[in-house]
């Protein structure tokens, strides 16, 4: 799957902003490059001149769209984010029942993911290698799944102040789970697990928000 394929977007939220990768086909290669230049030597050892050489563009062009090495991954990491949001939310279908729909959602993304194992390993691994950064990039991806899963909930069912609260805790704890059954099947080098994932994956967003949200304890 090129990069292309996995940053490509057509729809607004999820992010402040996504590159208009038409008009600034420098950015693209740019992403595309570090993208390639990480998980062929992973992030600690990757260089700006890595960047640049994969890219094929100099290191002027480089400093006129980010300050550094980190900048740039985390724009990368950013972009993956936003379009797996988007599979998400293509995959879901008011004709369904919620029950498929949340199952064809998540074989969607999973999918994408073993589309391009090599870099689904790159953006779930290698951002861990940046620290603190990286941990707060992670942070706020999931936060943003999360907070689109309410949204989802929400849809169904009329939630009010509190029940949203409890509903926006309950999702951050799925996304969490959901993430270690992934990053445990990459960092085993099993790439067809993914798709096994499906159905374990489906029943906790199921058992979790099937029967809606109580704030009851």
């Amino acid at each position: 799957m090129s990069f292309e394929s996995l940053t490509a977007t057509t729809h607004a939220p999820y992010t402040a902003r996504v590159p208009d990768y038409d008009q600034d086909d420098a950015r693209l290669r740019l992403l595309d490059g570090i993208a390639k230049a990480v998980a062929a030597k992973g992030y600690a050892a990757t260089t700006i001149a890595d960047i640049v050489a994969q890219a094929r563009v100099s290191k002027r062009t480089f400093y006129q769209h980010y300050s550094g090495k980190e900048a740039c991954f985390s724009a990368l990491y950013v972009a993956a984010s936003t379009r797996a949001l988007h599979v998400l939310q293509d995959a879901l279908s008011e004709e369904l029942p919620w029950e498929a729909q949340v199952e064809r959602a998540i074989s969607a993304y999973f999918a994408t993911l073993a589309e391009n194992h090599e870099r689904a390993r790159t953006l779930y691994i290698e951002v861990l290698r940046m620290g603190l950064p990286g941990l707060v990039l992670r942070r706020a991806s999931h936060a943003r799944f999360a907070t689109w899963i309410v949204e989802v909930v929400a849809a169904k069912s009329t939630l009010n102040e509190t029940q949203r609260t409890m509903a926006l805790s309950l999702a951050e704890a799925v996304v969490g789970g959901i993430h270690e059954l992934v990053l445990k099947a990459l960092e085993g080098e099993r790439t067809e697990d993914l798709s096994l994932l499906v159905a374990p994956a489906s029943r906790l967003v199921l058992a979790v928000f099937g029967g809606g949200v109580s704030t009851q304890r």
